[in-house]
Formats: C-alpha cells, sequence, structure tokens
C-alpha cells in the first residue's frame, strides 16, 4: 500500500514509504507533546514539544514529512468519570485539521491522566531534596512531560491494534 503526504505549503502530494509510522499526540492549549513509533509501528518514543500557536501546523508538517508518519493517534481526554472534558471540542477541532491539512488518518485513544503517569514514570521511588524537586519543575516545564504523555497514548493505541 503506498502513503502519501500533502505539503501544505506548496500544495502538492508526496509519496512516502510502505512502512506504517505513527505520530502520537498529546494536545494541550499551551504545549502539544509528540511521540513516533518504530517503522513497524509497535513501539512509541517521546520525540518532542511543540508549542500550540499558529506555526503548529506548519511545525507538524515538518515533523510528519521527516519522520515518514503514514497516521496520527491523539490523546482524546475524558474526566474522573470517563466522560469527555472541557478540552474534548478544542480536540475536535485540531483533529478535523489535521485531517484537512495533512490528509492522513487520525485516530483518537482514550487518555485519562497520562501527564501525571508520565511524570511518576520519570521520578523515582525514594525521596527528593530540594535539587531534585527543582530538576522536577524543570523537567515538567520545558515539556518532557507532554512528549512522554505523548508516546504513553501512542504506546496504548499500538498495542491495542497490534493485539491480533
Amino acid at each position: 500500500m503506498d502513503f502519501y503526504i500533502m505539503d501544505i505549503e506548496i500544495g502538492k502530494k508526496e509519496k512516502i514509504s510502505n512502512g506504517i509510522r505513527f505520530l502520537g499526540i498529546d494536545y494541550g492549549t499551551k504545549r502539544i507533546g509528540l511521540a513516533i513509533s518504530d517503522e513497524n509501528g509497535v513501539l512509541a518514543f517521546p520525540k518532542e514539544i511543540v508549542l500550540n500557536d499558529i506555526n503548529i501546523f506548519k511545525k507538524l508538517g515538518e515533523i510528519i514529512r521527516e519522520g515518514i508518519i503514514s497516521e496520527i493517534v491523539i490523546g482524546e481526554s475524558v474526566d474522573f468519570s470517563g466522560k469527555l472534558n472541557v478540552l474534548s471540542d478544542r480536540i475536535e477541532v485540531f483533529i478535523l485539521e489535521l485531517e484537512d491539512k495533512f490528509k492522513l488518518p487520525v485516530y483518537k485513544q482514550k487518555e485519562f491522566l497520562t501527564s501525571v503517569e508520565a511524570r511518576k514514570a520519570g521520578s523515582s521511588k525514594k525521596s527528593l531534596n530540594q535539587s531534585q524537586v527543582h530538576s522536577k519543575v524543570k523537567q515538567i516545564k520545558s515539556g518532557r512531560i507532554d512528549a512522554s504523555a505523548a508516546a504513553l497514548i501512542l504506546q496504548r493505541y499500538l498495542d491495542k491494534i497490534n493485539r491480533h
């Protein structure tokens, strides 16, 4: 099966590889965490964070072309009861824009507290001293947590589709 990507800058399609590589997205109003799968669509890895600003689709286009992405997975934000939350409407609009601009399939993966889970995975079981606390705050602010949360979202989706 051949995959193509629409270059939004010049309006033409480019053929990409026959492998399936996924981009995982942890959507936030200020920052968006990104993760990328391996070429086999089995393992997810944190990639980076990008600012959710006017240049977001240009930046995503670069990442999609560079990573040879054929499918996108975005976290579907739910609350404690499992119902869609306040961010859900913004995510739906973002999904429509992704589909329109890149002509790639976008899948939703329910996510709940993935940022908290990513933060816990990055911390140790021992108590933290003052410099460790400062380091954790810097880590969170730098966005590594958002990219790790995107990797958790993507990995859950990959595990689900690779079960058969």
